[in-house]
Formats: C-alpha cells, sequence, structure tokens
C-alpha cells in the first residue's frame, strides 16, 4: 500500500522532483503539498485521517516549518513527519527532535536516507 505523503516546500522545482523520485523509488502516494505554514497547518490538521507521512521544510514563503511540526504533534501514532531542509545543523536537529519530529534529512546529501525511511515506513503500513 502505497504511503499517503503530503509535503510541505516552496520550491515548485524541488517539490516536483522530490514527488517524482518517492512515487517511483518508495512507494508513496503524494495526497497534496503546501508552500506556506498556515496552509500546510490547516490540511495536516484538518484532514488527520488523509495522511501518513509528511514532509516539511523549514523555511517557506510564508511563516516556518516549525510551526507546522508543532502543529502536527498529537498526530496518531502511525503517522510519521519528517523535516527535509538545506539548514539540518545540529541545533536544527535538536530543536526538530523537542517537536516530536521523527527524522531529519539534509536536502543536499540525504535524500536516499530519506527514501530508505520511506520504504521502510510504507512497509508497516
Amino acid at each position: 500500500m502505497a504511503l499517503r505523503t503530503y509535503i510541505v516546500e516552496d520550491n515548485p522545482t524541488i517539490r516536483e522532483n522530490l514527488v517524482a523520485t518517492l512515487e517511483e523509488l518508495a512507494n508513496i502516494e503524494a495526497v497534496g503539498s503546501a508552500e506556506t505554514e498556515n496552509e500546510g497547518k490547516a490540511w495536516l490538521v484538518g484532514n488527520a485521517q488523509r495522511w501518513d507521512l509528511a514532509i516539511v521544510d523549514l523555511f517557506l514563503k510564508q511563516g516556518s516549518g516549525l510551526g507546522i511540526l508543532n502543529a502536527c504533534r498529537d498526530r496518531a501514532p502511525g503517522q510519521k513527519l519528517v523535516v527535509l531542509s538545506n539548514y539540518a545543523t545540529p541545533d536544527i536537529r535538536k530543536r526538530c527532535a523537542q517537536l516530536g519530529v521523527d527524522a531529519v534529512f539534509d536536502k543536499s546529501n540525504e535524500i536516499d536516507a530519506l527514501i530508505d525511511f520511506c520504504v521502510e515506513h510504507a512497509a508497516k503500513t
């Protein structure tokens, strides 16, 4: 079964390439996307039964991915929340862990690890 995935990423090229890669290699089904904090929070909280995985960038057109992470703290146990960012510094990783994120991946060199994470989680759903 495909992993129902919602992506919060404000760069259309990155978002489209990410969806194509994950659909091909990691058995995900993109159920929607957002470019802003408010849009991402509203969809993820308002559609809690419609997603298995949320992939969130931290720097958005409006607001921050951190606000989305905070809004999703009370998600269902099987729902996974990950960060995909160019700024996956130790401090950012620590802050994300405090917000209950399942994993943090660096856009520049951890895409394979994100794919592995998705494959593993899809196998459990």
